[in-house]
């Protein structure tokens, strides 16, 4: 990628025949890209089981949606050896990353801080038992064939990649760290990036001009939510995406869904939910790719 003019929003020569014009003031360019020198790929989160992940792989199918990463949000340990290793087969098969939440976390915990107005711990590993059971997942899901882990607490990621360069987790198992502890400025990211993080899920509310200054602070991939969950500001981005991809190169674009229940920890009780949850995040993925389609100049994937 180069640090080439902006490319001229949709819309934006109607609006400068109507003497309208914006002001030139976009961020620069992420000069850097994935490997293969794509810019972007795509995340379904809260990818709960089996079922969920199914409806996911399906409806990428119908509206060719290339999904390239699933995430789930209940926890490892709310899935069966069974379930763990029935996810892992699709998403190899579908030749996409699996990536399970290391928990416990604080905001499920006993502790009154949870509630607190500041909700200052949010999921983050209360005391040494809970830093010691989310070891215990990752080494669970490691074992049933994960790559992929989710973290919330700078604590356990450091942990993690502790045990990673020393050989007690698999050597290419990926650390992501949750929106939930996402990195507001350059100097919180670094640490991150320093402390074993492979990708950082960014907060949504950044603008592009803060998602540039994370990205020219750090190489580690980035994760932002162009729609998100309530619980985390309900945002809906979807027209930013050839600016928020510009401004932070490598990123994956993620697909949340505004107005849909909080179904953490997920089971039997909520599968009908969580399903067309899943299916009707895919459908918004595929608004926000023909949304970035027709804006000129979008950078590819």
């Amino acid at each position: 990628m180069t640090d080439s003019a902006p490319p001229l929003a949709g819309g934006r020569p109607a609006l400068d025949a109507l003497g309208l014009p914006g002001i030139d003031a976009d961020p620069p360019a992420s000069p850097r890209a994935f490997p293969d020198g794509g810019a972007w790929r795509l995340e379904i989160p809260s990818v709960e089981g089996p079922r969920a992940l199914n409806a996911v792989l399906t409806a990428a199918r119908e509206w060719e949606v290339p999904v390239h990463r699933v995430s789930q949000g209940s926890g490892v340990g709310m899935l069966t050896d069974g379930e763990i290793t029935e996810m892992v087969e699709a998403c190899a098969q579908a030749g996409v990353e699996l990536c399970l939440f290391a928990r416990p976390g604080a905001n499920w915990d006993i502790g009154a801080a949870r509630d607190s107005a500041a909700g200052s711990l949010s999921s983050r590993s209360r005391g040494t038992g809970q830093l010691a059971a989310g070891v215990a997942e990752a080494e669970r899901a490691a074992s049933l064939g994960v790559r992929s882990l989710l973290v919330a607490d700078e604590g356990l990621l450091w942990v993690l990649h502790s045990m990673r360069a020393r050989g007690d987790l698999p050597g290419d198992l990926q650390l992501k760290v949750s929106v939930m502890a996402g990195p507001a400025n350059p100097a919180a990211l670094a640490v991150q990036e320093r402390l074993g993080a492979d990708t950082v899920n960014v907060p949504a509310d950044l603008a592009l001009h803060q998602l540039a200054e994370l990205r020219a602070a750090s190489p580690v991939t980035l994760d932002f939510y162009v729609e998100a969950p309530d619980n985390v500001g309900g945002f809906v981005r979807h027209h930013e995406i050839a600016g928020i991809v510009r401004a932070a190169a490598p990123v994956y674009v993620k697909f949340g869904l505004r107005n849909a229940p909080d179904t953490y920890p997920a089971g039997e009780q909520l599968s009908a939910v969580v399903a067309a949850s899943s299916r009707e995040r895919v459908r918004r993925a595929r608004l926000g790719l023909d949304s970035l389609a027709r804006t000129p100049g979008a950078a590819p994937m």
